[in-house]
C-alpha cells in the first residue's frame, strides 16, 4: 500500500542536465530520487509535470511520488527530510497528499513560463546564468506586440525543436497549442516576459523568444513572424533563445 504525495519544488539548472533522469546521471530527477532513496532506504520513482532542458530554472515544478505507507512521515516532515538531503541549488517548497489516481503531468491544465533578458549594458554578476544578456538597442514595444501574435490555438511546429521521437504521420492536432496570454513586465533594464498555455513543446518558449526578439530588432517583420503561425508547413524559425533565461514559474492545477 502507498500513499500519494505532491511535491513543488525550485531549482537553479545551471548545474543540471536537464530535469530528466538519463544514463550518467546529472539531472535534477536524478538527484531528487537519490535523496529520496536516502530517507527510503530504498529507490523511489517520481513522475513530473513536465521536463526542462539543462540550464533551464524552476520556481515551482511539479512531481508526484508514491510513498510506502510503512514510511509514516508527515508532508511537513518529507519537506523538512528531502531539503536536508539535496544540495542547496534544489528545494522542496512544498508537499501535499494527491488522491491516488492524480498524476503530476497528466492532471495539468497549463503552465506558465518565464523568460529574463537583461538589456543593461553591462550584465549584474548576480543575473549570470539567470537571464539572456542583451546589450544592444531593442524596440521593446515591438516585442510586447509580437509576443501578442502568438496568442490563441495555433500549429506550434515552426517553433518546436525536435526531440528525434515524433511521429512519422502525426495526427492534426499534435502540434497544437494555446497560448492564453503572453505579458512583458519592465523592472528597469530588466523585462520579464511571461507566457501562459495549456502546454508547450521542446524548446517553444525560447523559439518563441528568441523570433520574437528578432522581431524586436527591425530584422524580422510582424508579418513574417504571424505568416509563421498561419502557414505551419515551412522552416522551423533559427532564433533560439538561450537556456539560462527561462524559468518554469507554475502548473496550473
Amino acid at each position: 500500500m502507498s500513499s500519494r504525495l505532491l511535491f513543488t519544488c525550485a531549482y537553479d539548472g545551471t548545474p543540471y542536465r536537464g530535469w530528466q533522469s538519463q544514463a550518467g546521471g546529472g539531472t535534477v530527477q536524478d538527484t531528487i530520487e537519490a535523496a529520496a532513496a536516502d530517507i527510503l532506504r530504498q529507490p523511489l520513482r517520481i513522475a513530473a509535470a513536465g521536463r526542462t532542458d539543462a540550464g533551464v530554472h524552476a520556481e515551482a515544478q511539479c512531481f508526484h511520488a508514491d510513498v510506502p505507507d510503512s514510511c509514516r512521515m508527515s508532508p511537513e516532515n518529507w519537506q523538512a527530510a528531502m531539503n536536508a538531503h539535496l544540495p542547496a541549488t534544489i528545494r522542496i517548497c512544498g508537499v501535499r497528499r494527491v488522491e491516488p489516481d492524480f498524476h503530476a503531468r497528466f492532471s495539468a491544465a497549463g503552465k506558465i513560463y518565464e523568460y529574463l533578458i537583461c538589456r543593461a549594458p553591462v550584465q549584474s554578476p548576480f543575473l549570470y546564468n539567470r537571464s539572456w544578456h542583451v546589450p544592444h538597442p531593442f524596440d521593446v514595444d515591438a516585442l510586447e506586440a509580437a509576443l501578442k501574435l502568438y496568442t490563441g490555438e495555433h500549429d506550434f511546429r515552426r517553433f518546436a525543436a525536435n526531440r528525434g521521437n515524433e511521429p512519422d504521420d502525426p495526427p492534426p492536432d499534435f502540434y497544437l497549442r494555446t497560448i492564453h496570454s503572453t505579458d512583458v513586465q519592465r523592472e528597469g533594464e530588466l523585462l520579464r516576459l511571461r507566457f501562459c498555455g495549456n502546454g508547450f513543446m521542446y524548446r517553444m518558449v525560447r523559439m518563441l523568444t528568441g523570433t520574437a526578439h528578432r522581431v524586436a530588432t527591425g530584422r524580422m517583420s510582424p508579418g513574417e513572424l504571424e505568416s509563421m503561425l498561419t502557414c505551419p508547413t515551412g522552416p522551423k524559425t533559427r532564433f533560439c533563445a538561450p537556456a539560462c533565461g527561462l524559468y518554469l514559474h507554475r502548473v496550473l492545477y
